[in-house]
């Protein structure tokens, strides 16, 4: 029984990893598009540099959102799975 809990846990704790990368990994390519067109839109044309960075920022904290999601998700997996007593018995803590 701990043996299974044991490779379950290792189990959550790298689907948390991978989740986490793939997410960082996503959200910071669209990060980077969503600036390099503000970017480019503000140069083409510098009065409307006011609504394009309002609507920057709120897309940017859209897109932050997603990984911070993928983070709760991550910390679930590895916090709050079904058979924490059984790793807390079998690492020692009470």
């Amino acid at each position: 029984m701990e043996a299974d809990a044991l490779k379950f846990f290792i189990a959550c704790v790298t689907a948390a990893g991978f989740g986490i990368a793939v997410a960082a990994f996503g959200c910071g390519i669209a990060q980077g598009v969503g600036l390099k067109a503000a970017v480019e839109g503000i140069a083409r044309n510098p009065e409307s540099s006011g609504k394009v960075t309002v609507t920057l920022l709120i897309g940017l904290a859209m897109i932050e959102s997603l990984c911070i999601y993928a983070l709760v998700v991550s910390l679930i997996l590895i916090y709050a799975h079904p058979q924490a007593a059984a790793i807390a018995s079998l690492l020692g803590a009470h």
